[in-house]
Parts: C-alpha cells; sequence; structure tokens
C-alpha cells in the first residue's frame, strides 16, 4: 500500500479553496504525482518537466522514498524577465510505503520529463489461498478453499 502525508499540500488546498486558484497565495503543484497498483507492483509518476536527470535523487530510508530535483534559475544577466510562472529550485517530495512493499527493488526512469517508479509488491504482501484443515474423528482432511 502507498501512503501519501504533506500537511502544506493541504495548506495549499485550503488557501486556493478560500482564494481561489487565481489568488496570489495559490502556488502551482512542483511535483504533481499519480499512483496505482498494476498487477504485482505500485507505479508511480511525477511530472518533472524541465530537469535534467542528472539533478534527480531517490532515497529510500525504512519505509520513506524521497524524490529530490533540481530546475535551476535562469543565469542570463543581460535578460529582462517577464513572466515568471514556472518554479526554481530544489523540488522534494516523500512518499511513505506500506510495509507491504519491496524498497529493495524499486525501479526508476525518466522520459519526456515524466519520472516512472516502479515499487513490487512483497512477497508477504501478495494475496495467498490457505489450507482449512477439518478433524472427522481422529484424522484430518486438508479442504481447499
Amino acid at each position: 500500500m502507498l501512503m501519501r502525508t504533506d500537511p502544506f499540500r493541504d495548506l495549499d488546498r485550503l488557501t486556493q479553496q478560500v482564494l481561489g486558484t487565481q489568488g496570489t497565495l495559490a502556488r502551482p503543484a512542483v511535483m504533481p504525482m499519480d499512483a496505482w497498483r498494476d498487477g504485482d507492483s505500485f507505479v508511480v509518476e511525477l511530472d518533472l518537466p524541465g530537469v535534467e536527470p542528472d539533478s534527480i535523487d531517490l532515497d529510500v530510508e525504512r519505509n520513506v522514498l524521497t524524490v529530490r530535483a533540481e530546475r535551476p534559475g535562469r543565469k542570463d544577466d543581460d535578460t529582462e524577465l517577464l513572466a515568471a510562472e514556472r518554479p526554481r529550485g530544489v523540488f522534494s517530495r516523500q512518499l511513505i510505503l506500506g510495509d507491504t512493499l519491496d524498497t529493495e527493488r524499486v525501479a526508476a526512469s525518466y522520459d519526456t520529463g515524466v519520472l516512472t517508479l516502479k515499487i513490487p509488491v512483497a512477497e508477504q504482501g501478495k494475496p495467498r489461498k490457505i489450507t482449512i484443515t477439518r478433524d472427522v474423528g481422529r484424522d484430518r482432511q486438508a479442504i481447499h478453499a
């Protein structure tokens, strides 16, 4: 199971609801994410347009997967900035992974601005059949469900 907690995102949502999405305090989602289960693995996609693959850093510590990426600012001193809507700097996002996921086998790929993570379900997290036994006198018989 994949769990997500971000108290600042909840505060941003509340601010956007109160001020509207056009309010000056509403900041854009820096690392939008989609997550779903596909068979025996979870797939997470994070949008990171304009980020160089070398600037992406993934760490797993216990059940927390941290994604860090950097989109540098413009360094041209001769230009006049007319609009600055694209966030720049270092971005970070943490995903709390359930105990049933195999954090040792996380796979990551980056293509056209999308970071894709595949997190397999650990063997102990996969569904399995349990044999039920029934006592018949002194003999036990297995019942396959």
